[in-house]
């Protein structure tokens, strides 16, 4: 049997390198960063050359890193401080966003009296911009808009350029949570004027539980984790150096190899979406994920014509098989209830049919689409 992995927007094979390094840092420079000896002091540099690197890369200053343990961390960070503490009382999102984003905003809702308000989506997923702009201009208060820009279920690509400008016109904060995205498109914080960015290592072959938000310059958060003056005074604790080193080398992996990388995995994309219409004329793909201008080029998400009984054994057979996947995303894969993202954008029949998110990286090969459509027509025809 075949062992298939296509489940990369949950999480992806970590490159060698970034392992090399993350030993490295373990077993040589194992001091704490916050201490004054030399062994700490190498410690720190390594995290302010990790600081540095984000901060090209992101075309923003060091200075506007913060180191967190992931995106969740990040987007609670974000909305929970902003809400508290720079005086939001409108909170402007959608209803397909990570639930990272989405319960978040619904506790602040309940705990803090923060006004929650959801854009309107097209049937493909797609924020309503105009509706956007309704919200911003209704009443004078100061508000907060998060929105994804790569939607991790479905892949669709938000126009996060035209919302910043929307916002930067309305005086509102905004924030993205770039997770899927980060790694795998470029990024202009001059360009695309967001006021909090959200980004995950282990998305783009790091290491995981370490990840950072960008945090402009002039609306810095107090802290979420307190005990300790790390990041700026802005994250408490002791930093995890080798992760952070990890971080950086998967960073630098990910955009010197950006335009290699982001072809061979196109054409993977390609191919298993012909290979599958061919093998299953009737599949249908969720979102814009089957649109090469308005989709990541990391995924698909899959509707099959099965009934909702024969549905039920097809994430079972491919596991079976050796393959990888996710039933919506892999942080509710246990959920029951299905995924939030396609109940909110299908309609009553189609939401019954059987839907998968197959995602691909650099590791991946055109045998392994081969295999994965050849087991998904078996299926099909028993």
């Amino acid at each position: 049997m075949r062992n298939v992995y296509l489940d990369n927007a949950a999480t992806t094979q970590i490159r060698q390198s970034v392992v090399e390094k993350m030993n490295e840092a373990l077993c040589t420079h194992y001091g704490n960063p916050s201490s004054s000896h030399n062994m700490g002091r190498l410690a720190n540099n390594g995290i302010q050359s990790t600081r540095k690197t984000i901060a090209q890369y992101l075309n923003a200053k060091p200075s506007e890193i913060i180191f967190t343990s992931g995106g969740t961390e990040g987007d609670n960070m974000v909305l929970r401080c902003a809400i508290r503490d720079l005086g939001v009382a409108t909170l402007i999102t959608s209803k397909i966003e990570h639930h990272a984003v989405l319960h978040t905003a619904q506790e602040l809702e309940k705990e803090l009296g923060v006004r929650v308000q959801y854009v309107n989506l097209n049937a493909y997923g797609e924020p309503d911009l105009e509706h956007l702009e309704e919200l911003l201009s209704s009443g004078e208060e100061k508000k907060l808009v998060s929105l994804m820009h790569v939607n991790n279920e479905i892949g669709n690509i938000t126009d996060v350029n035209t919302i910043a400008k929307c916002c930067d016109v309305h005086n509102a904060l905004f924030h993205s949570d770039a997770v899927q995205s980060v790694g795998h498109f470029p990024w202009d914080v001059q360009q695309t004027k967001v006021t909090y960015l959200t980004a995950a290592a282990h998305k783009f072959h790091g290491p995981k539980g370490i990840g950072f938000i960008y945090v402009r310059k002039g609306y810095e958060l107090k802290p979420l984790i307190i005990g300790g003056a790390q990041e700026n005074g802005q994250r408490g604790g002791t930093e995890a150096h080798h992760n952070i080193i990890g971080l950086e080398n998967a960073m630098i992996g990910a955009y010197e190899n950006l335009e290699e990388e982001r072809a061979h995995i196109t054409g993977l994309k390609q191919y298993f979406i012909n290979a599958l219409r061919q093998a299953i004329p009737n599949v249908e793909f969720n979102g814009r994920s089957g649109d090469f201008e308005k989709s990541t080029y990391t995924l698909v998400n899959v509707r099959f014509p099965f009934n909702a009984q024969k549905g039920l054994m097809l994430l079972f057979h491919l596991n079976l098989k050796g393959i990888a996947c996710s039933k919506g995303s892999a942080c509710q894969s246990g959920n029951t209830m299905g995924s939030h993202v396609l109940n909110e954008i299908l309609d009553e029949t189609e939401r019954h049919k059987p839907s998968l998110r197959f995602s691909f990286s650099k590791y991946n090969t055109p045998a392994d689409i081969d295999y994965t459509v050849q087991i998904l027509a078996e299926f099909a025809n028993s």
